[in-house]
């Protein structure tokens, strides 16, 4: 089996991220994984949406599906139940996963189709302007939210877990070592792996900055069991001013392809002009 090399994933498309921004390091994250585990592009797809996360694929050599916002996961699910060889990763931001996408990402917990989804969560929307996203803090002022905003923040990771999605983790942008580790441990387990990145947006965000998460997170030692639910959701719903970063959450319960086995698999059937006619004709 041939080596793949980093320099297989990159691309010369200049980068159109502010200075600073932490997706340059996710960016760097996400081949390094891809690199470690020796998946080729032509073995990947990334899916993506609209915004500054989704534009990650355009500065990598890999097959990229960029859709309408919000949409990603339902286009990833799509392509792996369709292409079922391929390694089908979602890029998005906290407003395309949690807003525009929030329908899709709930139900993809439970259809727990066999794809990694990974959230830039920078508690705002950065392409548009730094408007509040579903993560945003209440009471931020933004140009839109002048007065603070009333609502409070989602919590993504608390969904996970109460739905036993397969995989649920968090890491951090600038924390390169434990985020390839993250990606890897996520591409590589069997159903719908969910890491949600933690990043400063250095334009619209003057509070999450890089000095603010490496004050407030802490990684989760060997003595922390990802396998207890309860455990896991009391983790997450519990307030504090410490941030974990780690597995949050594991299990080993089958995925759609395999409670679907007895399915022939969508690329495998052969349909032939004269029938889609026919059912076509039925509407007319």
């Amino acid at each position: 089996m041939t080596q793949v090399s980093l320099d297989l994933y990159k691309s010369n498309f200049e980068r159109a991220w502010c200075p600073g921004c932490g997706n340059f390091g996710i960016l760097g994250g996400v081949q390094q994984a891809l690199v470690d585990l020796n998946l080729a592009p032509h073995e990947v797809i990334i899916c993506t949406g609209i915004g500054q996360a989704p534009k990650l694929p355009h500065y990598m050599n890999v097959n990229t599906f960029n859709g309408l916002h919000g949409r990603e996961v339902a286009t990833a699910q799509a392509i792996k139940i369709a292409s079922p060889e391929m390694k089908v990763i979602v890029h998005a931001g906290d407003g395309g996963a949690y807003g525009e996408g929030g329908n899709h990402f709930i139900h993809g917990l439970r259809r727990n189709v066999d794809i990694t989804v990974v959230v830039h969560d920078n508690h705002i929307y950065g392409l548009t302007k730094g408007q509040a996203s579903p993560t945003t803090d209440a009471g931020t002022i933004t140009k839109v939210n002048p007065e603070g905003v009333a609502s409070r923040p989602m919590n993504p990771l608390a969904l996970a877990v109460s739905q036993s999605t397969a995989f649920v983790a968090q890491t951090l942008s600038s924390n390169t070592k434990h985020m390839v580790e993250i990606l890897k441990q996520a591409i590589s387990h069997r159903g719908f792996s969910y890491v949600n990145i933690l990043q400063p947006c250095v334009t619209w965000d003057h509070v999450h900055t890089y000095k603010f998460y490496n004050e407030h997170t802490y990684l989760l030692d060997d003595t922390w069991n990802p396998e207890d639910q309860m455990a896991a959701l009391n983790l997450v719903l519990t307030p504090s001013d410490r941030i974990p970063l780690g597995v949050i959450y594991r299990n080993s319960k089958s995925p759609w392809d395999e409670v679907t086995h007895h399915r022939t698999d969508l690329s495998l059937h052969n349909i032939k002009t004269e029938q889609v006619k026919n059912l076509i004709s039925k509407f007319a």
